[in-house]
């Protein structure tokens, strides 16, 4: 190849601490995206030992600028001052008690002056905390028991068994949740046509990669309005990476209730579930209870998060060194003549490596080279592109260099017609298999 990696590099380590995970933790990741499905195997490193700001190191010491950010939540960086500082001070003073803490009522005053849904809040840990809060929420609300989803919610039972990975949940769950394609707007109005007085809500990913439709979140509004189900909005991850109200701050549209997570503590377990108050106060009497849903250093590192985002203008930033690192990658690709070949799609604070076809059949391999490129010269990626307050406009400029480098491999592959000669190692995985 004409390009020359970082071939110096170990992992070691790595190697020797995988041999022993596989004897005690099933996929050796506590989550999918960080286990082995998510890598090309044998290339990539398995665990890191520690972060600050935009890199982390792995437990061989290798520097990466880090685009995964433990799958979002890192916002300003990894060990922020001010959040570690928070959380330090916090600890002085406990973490769980037999009480609510005032911590509590802060930052749910917080979240309400700054997310045009909520008038209450209701915390969790993860964010499939909040988006089964929410889908119990609304059965109890409308006395109805299906759900219509569009997107990604997590691993509870009501959302996992519509999709591929239902081994373990009952045939009689999986019938109760509905799906369609996002910006489908006529195929939710066949859902509520075909299950008439059935459906409680409407879960939905407000964007991703593509933006929606001209009318189509005011459609699905329009329609839950109609049919008597409750719209909700999953913002775990647009929230507070697009907009500090979230991706319903950035387009207008107002849902009845949303679930907020990942970005909003830097990195510590915290979610919310925030809406009208019509809709919360049922809370009172629908169970959803945790030991440690008002846990304090999460709560502190929340509010110092989104104190810290508010006074250095921190959104502005994502999407503004989101747009060079979008724009440049690309311009890289149209330099390369690769730009029918591959693009950077998303809003600037959330983009991802799209193949076009006809290599959009191979997408996975042509991915996992990407990935095997970048990661040999110091760059963790999955192929999408999570932005924090940390990749300033130094560390952009250094992902560029090496993007320039890994496309040029990705050219040669392309002008063999296969990246299979070019891997090195077995290429990344589906999570969710194929029907």
């Amino acid at each position: 190849m004409s390009q020359t990696r970082n071939d110096s590099r170990s992992l070691e380590r790595n190697k020797q601490i995988r041999q022993r995970a596989q004897r005690v933790v099933p996929g050796l990741a506590q989550t999918f995206s960080k286990g082995s499905l998510s890598f090309v195997s044998d290339v990539s490193p398995s665990f890191v030992s520690r972060g600050q700001g935009a890199y982390v190191w792995d437990v061989d010491e290798n520097r990466y600028i880090d685009y995964i950010l433990g799958l979002g939540p890192i916002i300003l960086g990894h060990a922020h001052p001010a959040v570690n500082q928070a959380v330090v001070e916090q600890l002085d003073s406990g973490t769980s008690f037999s009480l609510s803490h005032p911590l509590e009522v802060e930052l749910s005053e917080l979240l309400c002056e700054l997310i045009p849904c909520a008038e209450m809040v209701r915390f969790g840990k993860n964010g499939s905390d909040a988006t089964s809060g929410t889908v119990r929420l609304a059965r109890g609300y409308t006395g109805r028991d299906k759900v219509v989803r569009s997107g990604y919610h997590g691993w509870q039972d009501w959302y996992i068994g519509s999709t591929s990975r239902n081994l373990g949940v009952p045939q009689a769950v999986r019938n109760l949740t509905l799906t369609f394609p996002y910006n489908d707007l006529e195929a939710l109005h066949r859902l509520f046509k075909e299950n008439p007085g059935e459906i409680a809500c409407v879960v939905v990913e407000p964007v991703t990669f593509d933006d929606p439709s001209p009318g189509f979140l005011t459609g699905v509004q329009e329609l839950c309005r109609r049919e008597g189900a409750l719209l909700v909005f999953d913002e775990i991850v647009t929230g507070f990476r697009l907009h500090l109200g979230g991706a319903q701050a950035h387009y207008g549209i107002t849902p009845d209730l949303a679930c907020f997570g990942k970005a909003m503590a830097n990195g510590l377990p915290l979610s919310a579930i925030v809406g009208k108050a019509e809709y919360m106060r049922l809370f009172e009497e629908v169970f959803f209870s945790f030991t440690f849903g008002g846990e304090t250093a999460s709560i502190a590192a929340s509010l110092a998060t989104i104190r810290t985002m508010q006074s250095n203008n921190v959104i502005a930033a994502l999407w503004r060194h989101g747009g060079e690192l979008k724009d440049g990658a690309n311009q890289i690709l149209r330099e390369l003549g690769l730009d029918d070949k591959f693009v950077w799609v998303g809003l600037a604070p959330w983009t991802t490596l799209r193949c076009l076809p006809p290599l959009a059949e191979k997408a996975l391999e042509w991915r996992s080279l990407f990935q095997q490129e970048c990661i040999a010269r110091g760059v963790l990626t999955h192929g999408n592109h999570m932005l924090s307050f940390s990749h300033h406009s130094a560390v952009i400029r250094e992902t560029l260099a090496v993007y320039r480098k890994v496309f040029s491999v990705m050219a040669e592959a392309v002008a063999e017609g296969s990246p299979s000669r070019f891997l090195r190692g077995r290429p990344m995985q589906a999570v969710m298999r194929q029907a």
